[in-house]
């Protein structure tokens, strides 16, 4: 498959929070190298977004799809992504490297292209000495590397990223900045939210403005 032939497209998707609408109208279409940052204040609906992309949440209106000619029909838009959300999504008595290893197991590759091993995802986030230890002993910002280790271990096109760079140090943020731009020069696709530059020059934005969006008609 070539990597050209990817594309991921939202179309006219609307969400609710509880019985208020939060966004409408959102299209967006995505191809090979290309990133979608999202911007604005907190409780605009930039996870609830995410989280409508992803497959964890159903939108009110409109659909995500995903074409590649390699895809089969029918094929849900989600099982083309990875998802890092707020929580690391790991489990504090086991190691790292048992995390790590049973999410490339759980999810597998994707359409014919491989993650790299756990040692190598650990040596990428710049921990590759501590794999052996339970999560649960590292820092904040040594969790949020390792759960960014795990979009590295199980190959999929499109990364979804909600505040990636929280709990982390300047040079944490440049190793995730090298990885996501890694990921997009490899054909990629990625979409984010985030408060923090992520050192990508040509994102595309979007910036939410949540229910007073709605109300006012702006989108």
């Amino acid at each position: 498959m070539k990597v050209s032939d990817m594309r991921l497209m939202a179309e006219n998707l609307s969400a609710r929070r509880g019985q208020d609408l939060i966004f409408k109208d959102i299209s967006f279409n995505l191809e090979v190298g290309e990133s979608l940052v999202l911007t604005g204040r907190n409780g605009s609906g930039k996870s609830t977004l995410l989280r409508v992309v992803a497959g964890l949440l159903h939108p009110e209106t409109g659909r995500v799809t995903w074409h590649s000619d390699a895809a089969e029909s029918g094929m849900r838009a989600a099982e083309a992504c990875h998802y890092l959300g707020h929580r690391n999504a790991m489990k504090a008595e086991l190691s790292v490297f048992e995390n790590l290893s049973f999410w490339k197991e759980f999810f597998g590759d994707f359409q014919g292209r491989k993650g790299v091993s756990v040692g190598e995802a650990a040596d990428a986030v710049g921990l590759g000495g501590i794999a052996h230890l339970p999560f649960g002993y590292l820092s904040a910002g040594q969790q949020r590397r390792m759960a960014f280790a795990k979009l590295l271990v199980v190959h999929r096109p499109v990364w979804i990223l909600d505040e990636p760079t929280a709990a982390l140090d300047v040079n944490a943020e440049k190793v995730f900045s090298t990885l996501i731009k890694a990921h997009l020069a490899e054909g990629g696709i990625m979409l984010a939210a985030t408060h923090q530059p992520l050192g990508l020059e040509h994102a595309k934005e979007l910036r939410m403005t949540g229910f007073a969006g709605v109300m006012e008609d702006r989108w």
